[in-house]
């Protein structure tokens, strides 16, 4: 074998190396060699494989980040909310990037459920994930994706409308009864200039729950 095509070879592994990569754990993000789709099928071509070139993620698609504003789902003014806002019974909102002014709306699973508590009433984690007493947590009913658009006033609890699945905003949205087999992934939050902002990622994982 001659030397270029030994050293092609070699390109064209660490190419596919990097693709196979980022389809598993999202690395080709991370990664300094930045291979095009065509550089990457043509050294799988070369090497008789097959690579699956991870297609780049829409922004809108994307799980709230650290940083991002919340507006409410019906805002049509992007106005970013604050502690005041969250009154009565939850409100759905969307995460937004500030920068771009971009709405993750790409994905039902981004929806964010808010509610404010009485911070006194809260337990354990959730104190630590609060911003003025609200807390925040994946709108999607972990059970089969129904949105958690129901409260209980006497007892200050979410509940899921399609199965009745109900949820303890107070104690990191753990299960209190009905069919989910997992509570609510929560969503910590801060206050910058009083308005509230993301702290972290969700915490849990958001969606149907595996059967």
């Amino acid at each position: 074998m001659s030397a270029e095509r030994s050293n092609l070879l070699n390109w064209a592994a660490s190419q596919v190396s990097v693709a196979q990569a980022g389809r598993t754990n999202g690395a080709e993000r991370g990664c300094n060699v930045q291979a095009s789709r065509r550089d990457v099928l043509a050294a799988a071509a070369l090497l008789g494989v097959n690579a699956v070139v991870p297609a780049t993620a829409d922004p809108a698609d994307e799980r709230p980040k650290e940083g991002d504003y919340l507006v409410a789902i019906d805002d049509t003014n992007l106005d970013a909310l604050s502690p005041k806002h969250i009154v009565g019974p939850q409100i759905i909102a969307w995460p937004m990037d500030p920068m771009a002014r971009l709405i993750r709306n790409g994905s039902r699973l981004n929806k964010v459920l808010l509610v404010r508590l009485d911070p006194a009433t809260l337990v354990g984690v959730t104190r630590e994930r609060t911003a003025e007493g609200v807390v925040a947590y994946s709108a999607i009913c972990p059970h089969a994706g129904c949105e958690v658009s129901g409260w209980v006033e006497e007892q200050k609890i979410l509940e899921c409308p399609c199965h009745n699945s109900r949820y303890n905003p107070r104690e990191g949205g753990a299960i209190i009864d009905g069919p989910s087999t997992r509570g609510l992934a929560a969503l910590p939050l801060k206050i910058i200039d009083d308005k509230l902002i993301v702290a972290k990622p969700f915490i849990g994982r958001v969606g149907i729950a595996p059967a």
